[in-house]
């Protein structure tokens, strides 16, 4: 089987070499030999690890958990040194991986997460040069001051702090300038090798992942497309007045060139900096998920790349109020109806555990007869958990780590699953895990208040859509009126949980207590 196994991936080597140097992909300065060999190679070695490393101990037993446990962690780590080496596209799809917490082994998501802190930097000649060709000038013409050290790394860009002729303060992100040449490249080369795995182990299904790259990356790579994503989101959220999204100075923005406002903040999983600076770690838990809910279940338009570093908070000089900053709008994901309402109605059927409605708009999404894991993947709850009700308790160290535990062991189908579910879920299911790591960071995780925020949302998206089907004044009417009724129980039921958690919900309580104990 190993012989077999170098075989493929000769053959893969020089299928791959043939095609990528005869082709319209020529181009050896930006992928040349040792950027694909690297890549063929570490995929040999972690394949052939795979094969040889647990053939000989018996499927099930705990010597057979344990080393599957460290061939995950030694993969990990070379795929991982891949990313920092390849650059670019790599980092990118491993950043990617690294958000999976709850649908991938544990060995990589820990792994994969350095990525995001690890991302390459542009010399400042490169910097220089991309700002001459996009905007004709040189920075020290159009900047007073420039700052050479970026703010923030990553992937396919970077931010430099700087400041206009006018004496705006901005934020100058600027493109890698060979990452455009190399994103076509790099994703044919995963997919030429993600294919020759799958031969060797047929139950490997992460093709998904490489067609997510080819819809997504082009998107990424167009700054004025990220610019009018986040005049967009600021437009449908206006009326949250906690959120702050960067204004985008059109005049001197390009596809690889995005000037924006500068607006400093904390990480939103800095705990330590929410304290010190007396914002609400609750308050800004609660926000977040409302802003997710209306964009997700209403608006059916997300931002899709919620990590901390593209999440800030601060408190406003002027109001005293926290903000929350939302940054890095290349990558949305547009629902459709007709996706969005099942999903609405999946969640609220999840939330009240109503089993029957959760198989039937699991199915409807994609997932067949695998709809328990999707339920579990969807909510990272255990099944008793989900057929229990997600809102009854919060989420235990034991139970926490019996999630993780069933990720590496129901892989196969979980590669399954997401192979088979509408695209649009891919990423949300990102979504979801990135919101989560934010959660578990504050502390919060799977509060009451996050699901009545979810419930109040689908109601009205589901409301909303009924009104827009009906011909009838009186069944318009009659809609309008079991919404209201609906927010108004979750509106009341909210008031009792915040009384019940306030010294005066408390007092309240042990007086009442006192009262029915007495003997009079």
């Amino acid at each position: 089987m190993a012989r077999r196994v170098l075989k493929l991936v000769s053959l893969a080597a020089a299928s791959s070499g043939f095609y990528l140097y005869s082709s319209k992909y020529l181009d050896p300065n930006d992928f040349g030999a040792v950027r694909v060999g690297r890549a063929i190679a570490t995929t040999a070695v972690i394949t052939y690890d795979y094969l040889t490393s647990l053939r000989s101990v018996p499927y099930g037993s705990q010597e057979y958990a344990y080393l599957k446990s460290q061939v995950h962690l030694r993969s990990a780590e070379r795929l991982r040194d891949l990313c920092c080496a390849n650059r670019g596209t790599f980092i990118k799809v491993g950043q990617h991986l690294g958000a999976l917490d709850y649908l991938l082994p544990e060995e990589y998501t820990r792994t994969l997460k350095v990525l995001h802190s690890q991302a390459p930097q542009s010399s400042k000649q490169e910097i220089e040069q991309v700002i001459r060709e996009d905007l004709g000038k040189e920075i020290k013409e159009l900047f007073v001051s420039f700052e050479d050290t970026p703010l923030g790394a990553a992937s396919l860009a970077q931010v430099h702090k700087a400041v206009l002729q006018d004496g705006r303060i901005v934020a100058v992100k600027v493109q890698h300038p060979k990452v455009q040449a190399q994103s076509s490249k790099d994703i044919l080369l995963m997919e030429i090798l993600l294919l020759t795995v799958k031969q060797i182990f047929p139950d490997f299904e992460f093709m998904w992942l490489v067609d997510e790259a080819k819809k997504n990356l082009p998107l990424e790579l167009d700054f004025l497309n990220e610019g009018r994503n986040a005049e967009k989101v600021a437009h449908m959220l206006k009326d949250f007045d906690f959120l702050k999204v960067p204004r985008i100075y059109w005049e001197l923005s390009t596809r690889r060139v995005l000037l924006m406002e500068f607006v400093e903040g904390g990480q939103v999983n800095d705990r330590a900096y929410m304290e010190r600076n007396s914002i609400d770690v609750n308050e800004i838990s609660r926000n977040l998920g409302k802003l997710y809910s209306e964009m997700i279940f209403v608006n059916g338009f997300v931002h899709c790349d919620p990590h901390p570093g593209n999440v800030l908070v601060r408190k406003c000089p002027a109001t005293g109020k926290a903000h929350i900053i939302l940054l890095d709008h290349g990558l949305y994901q547009v629902l459709t109806e007709k996706f969005r309402l099942d999903y609405c109605r999946l969640w609220q059927s999840l939330i009240k555990a109503d089993m029957k409605r959760v198989q039937k708009y699991s199915r409807r999404l994609g997932a067949g007869d695998l709809y328990p894991l999707f339920a579990c993947m969807l909510t990272a709850r255990s099944w008793d958990s989900v057929n229990r009700g997600i809102d009854r308790s919060p989420v235990t160290a034991n139970e926490d780590v019996e999630i993780r535990t069933n990720a590496a062991a129901y892989l196969p189908q979980i590669s399954q699953l997401l192979n088979n579910v509408p695209r649009q879920m891919l990423l949300l299911l990102k979504t979801n895990d990135l919101l989560r790591g934010i959660e578990s960071a504050l502390h919060t995780r799977a509060s009451a208040s996050s699901f009545l925020n979810m419930s109040r949302c689908c109601i009205r998206a589901v409301s909303t859509y009924q009104r827009s089907k009906s011909h009838s004044l009186y069944r318009k009417a009659k809609i309008s009126l079991l919404e209201a009724l609906s927010l108004w129980q979750i509106n009341l039921h909210e008031l009792f949980l915040r009384l019940k958690g306030s010294r005066l919900g408390n007092w309240v309580i042990a007086f009442l207590s006192r009262m029915h104990h007495s003997p009079y």
